[in-house]
């Protein structure tokens, strides 16, 4: 037998042996036990005892020599490729001449020497490979350590952590400008290139294994919800990624291939998956459609509807169903609006028709819209009172018991400025329904004080005064005296000798003020809205179960609710209270609570 063994050493020392002679010899052990009368007698015990057992423990010996020899004298990386070489030659070597007996016992033995013995030592060159970005190495170390039990947990932690912190670092970089001034697309793009990066490496190096999938998806949780941008407010993150859609989705986006697009909003799910808050990008990305849809500036409704459907598909009906409605009222508006027109071919002669506003109305579900009244009086125009007069004539005749409220802010409409001398062609200023009131006074005078601007369109200072100042900015108007603050004492005279690149020039421009308030305002609702769906998931609850401990309630409404935002215990319990208050439910003795049917 040891001569058997020789041989076999002698070939793992890369010497060239005659494998039939073993071969016949295993063959010989194993016909020892055979039973020609009775095959469901026979058995491998004399192969295994003369055999299979030295070999196994010739083996063991062979190797735990070899693998501290080599371990002593070269790199850990060398070592795992050595190692990896010798599990493929003992593969090998049982379809050459052993029994597949030994198939269990020579691979156990194997990896027990090869990769137990030093697991703690290839572990140990994790993190380098990991910093050093090496997927080929980190790849033969998946493929060791996870034929071991246990071998690939120390791993999985070290990967998240790492993930994790390259995040947070990339995200610190974006933050270096300042919360305030924050691209979101270079934000979003900067958790898409760290996702990608490990996504990859997780696909690449461990085989897209379940295990370091969740590890990654860990990481990204945190380093999405928690950066260096959500130190004052953890909504950051969702907003920003509702900015960033809405750049996509609105019309003159770069991204003009549909194909292209699509890809976009796929990679925006991939961020939109680790939201917590999911609920505050659903207040924004719903403000931000009803502007689209309401200035008819989306890229296409093709985008906007594959945008929805996948919201849908993450989060369900009930997260989307306000977006979807808010599509309807817009197509029932087109359908509106040809009636309309058809109306006022019938109702007025051509000659009245031609000295008509051209108009185009919108007819919004107050409960399905994110829109609030304006914030200002505004004494509209002449020449749009009777338009609004014409348009509520026709609709009342149609809908007898409806209240319409105009919502002047998110109006917009173009007036020629015939006035500009040294020009072919008059420009077309594009403007908001505010500025059109402040502009059309000029049409019975060239100069106007800020008190009279103020009295004949009811604007409030904090409309009206960023809108004389993008006048002015844009030299419209020419403030008097020079560089003057709007407000009393300050006169606005039409620029006669106005000019610009264009003749279509974009008045209608958000100012920062209006945008940071629009925010506020945004956060506030989530506010309101969290407080309704936390009493709504607690009388659910108690009304299913009638009769609950404080803590289970508690934990319930936290399993309910984490879908949409993940709720504070303290905002739990205060809802709690306020419930009791209105006697939904009530304590009991000890730490129970009942539901007050």
């Amino acid at each position: 037998m040891s001569a058997v063994l020789g041989l076999i050493e002698k070939q793992r020392n890369g010497e060239t042996i005659e494998q039939s002679q073993i071969k016949h010899i295993v063959n010989s052990f194993v016909s020892l036990g055979l039973d020609e009368s009775d095959t469901s007698k026979s058995t491998l015990v004399v192969y295994q005892y003369y055999f299979e057992k030295p070999f196994i423990e010739a083996t063991r010996v062979y190797y735990d020599r070899e693998s501290k020899r080599f371990v002593a004298e070269n790199s850990v990386v060398e070592y795992m490729k050595k190692a990896e070489l010798r599990l493929e030659e003992e593969r090998a070597r049982i379809d050459l001449y052993l029994h597949p007996d030994v198939t269990k016992n020579l691979t156990e033995t194997c990896l027990d020497v090869l990769v137990t013995s030093h697991c703690n030592l290839i572990r140990d060159e994790f993190q380098p490979l990991l910093d050093a970005e090496r997927q080929d190495d980190l790849a033969r170390m998946y493929r060791l350590l996870s034929k071991i039990k246990d071998g690939l947990d120390p791993l999985r932690n070290r990967f998240e952590t790492h993930v994790r912190k390259a995040g947070l670092s990339a995200i610190a970089k974006v933050a270096s400008a300042g919360s305030e001034g924050v691209d979101p697309k270079v934000y979003v793009d900067s958790l898409l290139q760290v996702h990608g990066k490990y996504r990859s490496m997780v696909d690449e190096a461990f085989a897209g294994e379940t295990e370091f999938v969740r590890s990654l998806d860990n990481a990204c949780r945190e380093f999405v919800n928690r950066n260096a941008l959500c130190t004052t407010s953890s909504t950051k993150s969702p907003e920003l990624l509702a900015r960033y859609t809405d750049s996509l989705l609105k019309r003159g986006s770069k991204s003009s291939e549909e194909s292209e697009l699509e890809e976009l909003l796929v990679q925006i799910m991939t961020v939109f998956k680790y939201i917590e808050d999911k609920d505050v990008f659903q207040k924004f990305y719903s403000r931000m459609l009803a502007k689209r849809l309401v200035h008819v500036s989306s890229v296409s409704d093709d985008a906007e509807t594959s945008m929805i459907s996948k919201l849908k598909e993450a989060c369900g009906f009930e997260y989307t169903n306000k977006l979807q409605r808010m599509f309807q009222d817009i197509q029932i508006s087109k359908d509106l609006n040809t009636n309309y027109r058809e109306w006022q071919e019938r109702t007025f002669d051509e000659e009245d028709r031609k000295k008509m506003v051209d108009p185009h109305f919108q007819i919004l579900g107050t409960g399905f819209w994110p829109l609030n009244p304006p914030s200002t009086q505004f004494i509209s125009p002449q020449v749009i009172n009777k338009t609004v007069e014409r348009f509520k004539s026709f609709y009342f005749d149609k809908h007898s018991g409806r209240k319409l409220t105009w919502l002047w802010q998110l109006c917009k409409g173009e007036i020629k400025a015939n006035y500009v001398k040294n020009t072919k062609v008059p420009y077309t200023f594009q403007v908001s329904t505010f500025q059109m009131g402040i502009l059309l006074l000029y049409n019975d005078s060239d100069v106007f004080e800020y008190s009279e601007i103020e009295k004949a369109t009811a604007l409030s200072p904090d409309v009206l005064d960023p809108n004389l100042g993008i006048f002015v900015k844009a030299k419209v108007l020419i403030p008097s005296p020079e560089n003057a603050k709007p407000g009393p004492g300050t006169s606005y005279a039409l620029n006669y000798h106005f000019k610009a690149k264009k003749i279509k020039v974009n008045l209608n421009i958000q100012v920062k003020s209006e945008q940071k308030h629009e925010a506020e305002d945004t956060h506030k609702t989530v506010e309101e809205d969290r407080k309704l769906v936390l009493q709504s998931a607690i009388v659910r609850i108690m009304k299913s179960r009638k009769r609950m401990k404080h803590v289970q309630l508690v934990q319930e409404v936290i399993q309910q609710v984490s879908a949409r935002f993940p709720p504070k215990i303290s905002d739990i319990k205060k809802n709690i209270e306020g419930l009791m208050e209105k006697e939904y439910i009530e304590r009991l003795d000890g730490d129970e609570i009942s539901y007050i049917a």
